[in-house]
């Protein structure tokens, strides 16, 4: 009954006035930032290991920004999957090295948890064809996963593949020249997980970008989405040049390269209150 009403309340958001949304996220934002200690601790920690460099201040500001940046883009889901078509093309931009989506060859998509991932998915939808895969993780309340999931699938030829489905149904999509989105920036635990640098700080980080750019004969492009006053703005990079290589510990630390240069633009913007560092290699102690 919960998520069927949240999904409700979804709906009725979707009418309001973008700046009306963006204010209510705001002020949600600040709020949490206030009350949820345990994560705003978990933000400032993050922060201070990736900005050693920066100033106090500095790194609450993007602390707070990324609260902010949480509850306004979980607000903008209502009209992200709800609004007419015309509202989600007028709001969602897709710029950048957009030729690298004609054609059939294999492509995945690094998309890296910025807080606008969900309309950049739209912003791809929005704008191809070709079969595109997602992977996602059941949620708890069923209302709540099918309003995910068919959100995610509302425009374009999408399939949601469970995260325990394997590797076969993502290769195979692969292999036919689709295309693959992919977000491999968060700890997943140590299963599967190789240790390498993130902004100079040992980080657990599956290599499923190497691993799966080898096997399906993919090309890797990157895509960005960025808040803006006016909806979201969603760049394409070129093909990474000579990725993947035969070494998946030296391209997985390539990717957190990337990412970095990504992050350094927008810091405010990425998904700071993740336990980013939370698995250590044997004998290190938790950091949080």
């Amino acid at each position: 009954m919960t998520g069927r009403l949240g999904v409700w309340f979804m709906r009725v958001l979707a009418l309001l006035p973008l700046p009306v949304l963006r204010a209510m996220g705001w002020l949600i934002g600040h709020a949490l930032y206030l009350l949820a200690a345990p994560r705003r601790r978990v933000a400032l920690r993050n922060l201070a290991l990736c900005f050693p460099d920066a100033t106090e201040a500095r790194r609450r500001q993007w602390a707070r920004e990324s609260f902010v940046g949480f509850c306004q883009t979980w607000l903008d889901r209502s009209w992200l999957w709800f609004a007419p078509r015309e509202v989600v093309l007028g709001r969602v931009k897709l710029t950048g090295a957009l030729d690298e989506l004609l054609g059939d060859t294999p492509t995945i998509i690094f998309a890296p948890h910025f807080y606008g991932m969900d309309a950049g998915g739209s912003a791809l939808t929005l704008h191809t064809d070709r079969a595109f895969t997602s992977i996602f993780t059941p949620q708890p309340d069923p209302a709540v996963d099918v309003w995910i999931r068919n959100g995610r699938q509302r425009f374009g030829n999408v399939r949601m593949l469970n995260r325990g489905d394997g590797v076969k149904p993502i290769l195979s999509g692969l292999r036919k020249g689709g295309l693959l989105y992919l977000l491999p920036d968060m700890d997943f635990g140590r299963n599967d997980s190789l240790f390498v640098p993130f902004y100079g700080v040992t980080a657990a980080t599956v290599p499923s970008l190497s691993r799966f750019a080898r096997l399906g004969r993919a090309k890797v492009i990157s895509m960005v989405t960025r808040i803006t006053p006016t909806g979201y703005v969603a760049e394409l990079s070129s093909a990474w040049p000579g990725y993947p290589t035969d070494d998946a510990e030296a391209d997985t630390a390539l990717m957190n390269q990337y990412l970095q240069s990504y992050i350094d633009v927008t810091p405010g913007q990425y998904y700071w209150v993740h336990k980013r560092f939370k698995t250590r290699p044997e004998g290190e102690p938790s950091i949080y």
